[in-house]
């Protein structure tokens, strides 16, 4: 089968060490990969390549027309209100219905006509998970989404992320640095070390909201070690 995201040989630096080395990556259309990796080891780099933020080049490059990108930070306009943020940059003829319709399916409907700054952290990030879905993207990208969340409202969110790609079934890239959090969610695990993907790891695990239990640990201990911190020191 075709890949949606196939990228080869791809190499970046910014004057010092490699930041990517020779990296490939392929994600199939409707899977959820989650890539791992401790601050600097390139996640962050390779997401911006994925985005179009950076025009690296490599041997291969094949990614989707349409993506989208949901950041740590919300990144909503003040001085617009929700339903005008997630149609920002729109251009199609029924925007504002989609985007009604979009609201509504993260449960925010009801503050289509709010300011940004009257919303919670949750509530901000709802909203700009839906400016990302309104475009209907075959390829969402999450940079670290759910940091800024407390404990409660992340939970929350990994229900809602994992009931809307169900729902419209983009292939998605989830960077984290939380590993519960990527057994939770993806089907497939990547760990970027040094430039390099050093482990890639298949979740067969059942629905997200029951992957607890004897297998999802042994995933939890094998990602620690691989990521250099002893599991009893968590």
């Amino acid at each position: 089968m075709t890949p949606l995201v196939d990228i080869r040989g791809l190499s970046r630096s910014f004057g010092g060490p490699a930041i990517l080395d020779n990296v490939d990556l392929r994600i199939a259309k409707g899977e959820f990969v989650a890539l791992l990796g401790r601050s600097g080891s390139g996640k962050s780099t390779l997401l911006r390549v994925l985005a179009g933020l950076d025009a690296t080049p490599a041997r291969h490059l094949q990614l989707p027309q349409r993506r989208s990108v949901v950041f740590q930070e919300p990144r909503l306009m003040p001085w617009k209100t929700v339903i005008d943020n997630v149609t920002l940059g729109v251009k199609r003829q029924d925007a504002c219905s989609v985007a009604a319709q979009t609201l509504e399916d993260v449960g925010l409907s009801h503050r289509r006509n709010a300011w940004p700054l009257t919303l919670s952290g949750g509530e901000a990030q709802r909203a700009a998970l839906a400016r990302a879905l309104v475009r209907e993207p075959e390829l969402l990208l999450l940079d670290e989404p759910f940091a800024a969340l407390d404990a409660l409202t992340r939970l929350r969110m990994h229900g809602l992320v994992f009931d809307l790609w169900q729902k419209h079934r983009p292939a998605v890239l989830l960077v984290t640095h939380d590993i519960g959090e990527a057994i939770t969610l993806a089907d497939r695990i990547l760990v970027l070390d040094n430039g390099r993907f050093t482990r890639e790891i298949p979740v067969n695990l059942d629905h997200p909201r029951r992957r607890s239990g004897p297998e999802a640990s042994r995933l939890e201990t094998e990602l620690l070690t691989e990521l250099g911190v002893e599991p009893s020191h968590v």
